[in-house]
């Protein structure tokens, strides 16, 4: 069978020890959209993400990446007890907690174990949950995430649990329209996800596609660092954790609109296709960013 939960579920997914530097933080900040807008070159908040300095920030989300953020080829989905093919997947959810801001440059070790997979009928999904430590044993960063595995339910495993975040019932407290240049995915492709979903039409349609789709973990970033400006004056450091669910997807060319609203000491939000023929299309749900 293509997923064996008895294989699959608790299996080790080993240990990768990584390091990164300051060019790969601002790669990935400009991929995410850092710097696009005009005046932003002049802009010491944004400069804070952008440029060479001493006060180079790095938003939590970088973290997802950072691991990866050298690889050249397209992503593996071999995994004990799972025998999935690339064109199946998508992402279903991420969510990174930071134990302290990420610094700028570093080396240490992420390992990762897979912890549910869920039958939902007509698809599988898989958790991963990833702890990052420094040299000296200190915990950085945990990630949890799911991928979403079309075609590949009814093997008679658990469905899951599913809670949805509820936005509050008004006007946002911000708003943003972020347009997905031509070549966004081409960039955030350099950030160590080759996947050709993002790149090659013919696989884009193979997988059911009418052409390449941005990367989900790109508008993860863009939406991060959309409410990070938007709500926390550009400061990443105020920043402990952000969680979405991937909801739809949305093509390099349409842009997208960022919602958010303060509750409770977290920030909720949504991301949604802003116009065009898919206006309110559904792009990032059950977002929450944790403050710190």
């Amino acid at each position: 069978m293509p997923i064996d939960p008895s294989v699959a579920i608790g299996a080790d997914l080993g240990s990768r020890r990584f390091s990164w530097t300051s060019s790969d933080v601002l790669l990935y900040h400009l991929a995410i959209g850092a710097g696009a807008r005009a005046g932003d070159h002049l802009d010491p908040a944004v400069l804070r993400w952008t440029a060479d300095h001493d006060d180079l920030q790095v938003l939590p989300s970088f973290g997802v990446v950072a691991p990866t953020f050298h690889e050249t080829a397209a992503p593996s989905v071999e995994m004990p007890g799972v025998q999935i093919d690339l064109g199946q997947v998508v992402h279903g959810s991420q969510a990174i907690t930071v134990h302290a801001p990420i610094p700028s440059s570093g080396t240490a070790t992420q390992s990762t174990t897979l912890t549910d997979v869920w039958d939902k009928g007509k698809a599988a999904v898989i958790w991963q949950e990833a702890t990052v430590r420094a040299d000296d044993g200190r915990g950085l960063w945990t990630t949890r995430s799911s991928i979403f595995v079309r075609g590949e339910g009814g093997f008679g495993g658990e469905r899951g649990t599913s809670e949805a975040v509820d936005k509050p019932d008004r006007v946002p407290d911000a708003e943003a329209t972020y347009e997905i240049s031509p070549q966004q995915a081409l960039l955030y492709r350099l950030c160590g996800d080759r996947n050709p979903l993002h790149s090659d039409p013919e696989f884009a349609r193979a997988a059911g596609f009418p052409a390449p789709i941005l990367h989900g973990l790109c508008s993860y970033g863009i939406a991060l660092r959309e409410l990070t400006t938007a709500l926390l004056g550009a400061d990443a450091t105020r920043v402990a954790g952000f969680a979405v669910r991937f909801t739809g997807v949305v093509f390099p060319g349409e842009s997208v609109r960022v919602r958010g609203w303060r509750e409770g000491g977290r920030i909720l939000g949504e991301v949604v296709v802003a116009d065009g023929e898919r206006a309110g299309a559904p792009v990032l749900g059950d977002v929450v960013l944790t403050l710190a």
